[in-house]
């Protein structure tokens, strides 16, 4: 069967369906990764298909727009601009969408391109399921993850998640009418389409443990958690020689790295860093990510991109933006986390971290001092009950058969189209 996985955004809005894929790949199933051109060397090295989408996101990020984001000082000020700036783009992915979907025979839908995907797979009678890396549903039992937000309380957060929900929605209103009009489908808007999802009960299956955040009890049936799927990483794949060197020269260092996240001044976080490694008496490796973050000495090692299945297990700790993506990262390797939450859904995951004991807290990008990250540091790498809770829930999750549930579902829209 040809199955198409449809993702926009970060790296780590991408390289989780690397694993993903490769799996269904190994299944029997003709499996093709469709998004932004930049990710192609990614999905490469996964032995899946590759289909280029326009929008460099890293680009965006560097844009004017881009970096007006960091003006916004809360969760729901940056949201709302991050809406802003994607509704002038999602109608450049439309067209390689839609050529994608003609040549698959199911399609598997992030939470980022969901209502465009949907919108396709209705207008060509092709089956197609939800594939998220987020909780987005609402629920009375926390806040929308993507405000960054406390609990208000269970009326409040399940009326919080709907209002995100309608806003996201928002950005997909204009390029859904387009296609809906194109593909002969009659006019719904983007709320009452996804209205419909639910009360068809749409089936979406999250990459994240119930172990890191059990399923609401309150979500429909449709909606399941089925452990995290893993950045697919070649068995060849190795540390690069200096990288090495630099591990076998001294105590387990800690792994510095804020993914695709940006940062208004590289230079000053980067100075932080590394007084407040030096401070806390550790070895720094510190990859420069889409920040730039950089550090020199005989005690510091800058890296580019690198496996972090096979980095994260030699850490000492892991500093990093709890994105969605290196928070599992972590969890798998069973190190203490320091999360430095930048925007968005950080601020969730972050909170988990600390909530399961695996981490002593975050420090949020915009208290991040060098005293205040060197006693995380020293917290986190001095108490051992940190590290022993991390290397207790890597093995349980290890366990968990995250592929299996989207493998039986592909097989099952499979069935019911043919």
């Amino acid at each position: 069967m040809r199955v198409a996985v449809m993702t926009a955004g970060s790296r780590g809005d991408v390289a989780p369906y690397t694993g993903l894929g490769h799996e269904l790949a190994q299944a029997g199933h003709e499996v093709t990764l469709v998004t932004h051109a930049r990710f192609a060397p990614l999905v490469e090295a996964s032995r899946v298909r590759f289909h280029p989408l326009p929008v460099d996101p890293r680009a965006e990020l560097e844009s004017e727009a881009g970096r007006a984001l960091h003006r916004s000082t809360t969760g729901a000020g940056k949201l709302v601009r991050v809406i802003t700036m994607a509704r002038s783009l999602v109608g450049q992915m439309a067209d390689g969408l839609l050529e994608a979907a003609h040549a698959n025979d199911v399609l598997l839908l992030s939470s980022s391109l969901a209502p465009l995907g949907h919108t396709i797979a209705e207008g060509l009678a092709l089956p197609s399921m939800g594939v998220y890396l987020q909780p987005l549903a609402a629920t009375g039992e926390f806040a929308p993850p993507v405000t960054g937000t406390r609990s208000f309380g269970r009326t409040a957060n399940r009326l919080a998640g709907q209002a995100v929900n309608a806003a996201l929605d928002h950005v997909f209103a204009d390029t859904t009418r387009s296609l809906r009009a194109r593909l002969g489908l009659p006019h719904t808007g983007t709320r009452a389409a996804r209205r419909a999802r639910d009360q068809q009960d749409w089936p979406v299956f999250h990459g994240f443990s119930e172990l890191v955040v059990p399923r609401p009890r309150d979500w429909r049936p449709g909606l399941r958690v089925t452990g995290y799927w893993w950045p697919h990483d070649p068995p060849s794949a190795q540390l690069p020689p200096l990288l090495r060197d630099f591990l076998a020269s001294g105590p387990a260092p800690v792994f510095v790295g804020l993914g695709s996240a940006t940062v208004p001044d590289p230079d000053q976080v980067s100075d932080t860093v590394v007084r407040a490694l030096r401070a806390a008496g550790l070895r720094g490796v510190i990859q420069s990510g889409w920040s730039g973050l950089h550090g020199d000495g005989e005690d510091m090692l800058t890296i580019g991109e690198v496996a972090h299945s096979a980095l994260f297990p030699r850490m000492a700790a892991v500093v990093h933006h709890a994105g969605a993506g290196t928070t599992a990262a972590g969890l798998r390797a069973g190190v203490p986390a320091v999360p430095v939450p930048i925007q968005f859904d950080e601020a969730f995951w972050a909170a988990r971290l600390a909530a399961l004991g695996i981490s002593p807290g975050p420090v949020p990008l915009r208290r991040l001092t060098a005293d205040t990250l060197t006693a995380a540091l020293i917290a986190a790498t001095s108490d051992p009950a940190y590290g022993h809770r991390a290397r207790a829930l890597a093995e349980r999750i290890s366990q968990e058969d995250s592929v299996g549930p989207v493998l039986a579902a592909v097989n099952r829209l499979g069935n019911a189209g043919a």
